[in-house]
């Protein structure tokens, strides 16, 4: 079994300090480690390739969420693909070891994803984010489960996530043109071919975002345009609208607990910014490219 990283990167001096060392710490070292970088104008790709990587440079109008990650499980040979964003550093020296293991676990699981903890300097609302999609708990996930989890039987990240290079090319590997949610589509593909998703709750890597109130309605916004477009996966797993109110119970509980009373209208605001943004997406065939491009986190995806 050989493994390959890859690590989709743009001007990521500011994390290396972390990373690196997080990387050469590692006890299971991949035979294969590629960057793909979006021509970052800091010393990024000096520093990667000092550190063993292969680097390709590409256009940043090139990097697509899912047609760049297509492209570079081409670049590789291995039978393993792990796939990792540059500010998600790993937590413990066994983290690749971890998901790895979890991918093996058991014959039918195509993808596995690891447990995101938050940076020591994040924020109340964004370390609460890590707490509600990444439990201690680990957890199988099967179309079965569907019934149960509902949209998020799909959840996966690849902030940190491990693939079966067989699987993935089952299911037709990472779509070539979404502005995000490439980690669900592939899922979701995978779960109605019969694979299983497994969550690691032991494979650990810090990552987490303060998101600005505009942040949050564009996250959403492209959120909302990547579910307009891909309805089959709300068909074959249900809407999202339950597990948002569970979302939103859970900030109010985590403000309440911090004695951060004060915050409760900021939570209710950004409920509303994200729910607005996920509407409007869902629409946005009405929108002219323009407007697509203020609103969106990505305007360089829209051509």
């Amino acid at each position: 079994m050989s493994v390959a990283l890859i690590i989709p990167t743009r001007n990521a001096g500011a994390h290396l300090e972390r990373l690196l060392p997080a990387l050469a710490r590692q006890t299971l070292q991949p035979d294969e480690f590629l960057v793909v970088d979006s021509s970052s104008r800091d010393d990024s790709v000096a520093r990667l390739r000092d550190a063993g990587a292969r680097v390709e440079v590409i256009e940043p109008s090139q990097f697509n969420h899912g047609g760049t990650r297509r492209w570079a499980s081409q670049q590789v040979a291995a039978d393993v693909l792990i796939y990792l964003t540059q500010d998600a550093i790993p937590a413990t020296p066994d983290t690749f070891a971890r998901i790895v293991g979890a991918l093996h676990g058991e014959p039918d699981i195509g993808v596995a994803y690891g447990r995101q903890l938050p940076h020591a300097d994040a924020g109340l609302l964004g370390a609460q984010a890590r707490r509600f999609n990444y439990p201690p708990v680990s957890r199988t996930k099967r179309l079965a489960d569907a019934g149960e989890l509902g949209i998020k039987t799909c959840f996966s990240s690849d902030s940190f996530s491990v693939y079966r290079r067989d699987a993935l090319e089952a299911v037709g590997g990472f779509p070539e043109d979404v502005i995000g949610s490439e980690d669900a589509y592939v899922a979701a593909r995978m779960l109605l071919a019969g694979y299983a998703v497994r969550y690691a709750a032991d494979a650990e890597v810090h990552h987490s975002h303060d998101y600005r109130l505009l942040e949050e309605f564009r996250r959403y916004f492209d959120i909302g345009v990547f579910y307009g477009r891909e309805r089959w996966i709300g068909e074959a797993f249900g809407a999202a609208s339950g597990e948002g109110l569970r979302y939103v119970k859970a900030e109010l509980q985590a403000v309440l607990a911090a004695g951060a009373l004060w915050r409760v209208p900021e939570v209710l605001l950004r409920t509303a910014a994200k729910l607005l943004g996920y509407r409007i997406g869902q629409g946005e065939r009405y929108l002219d490219v323009g407007l697509k491009r203020r609103l969106s986190m990505f305007p360089g995806y829209w051509k």
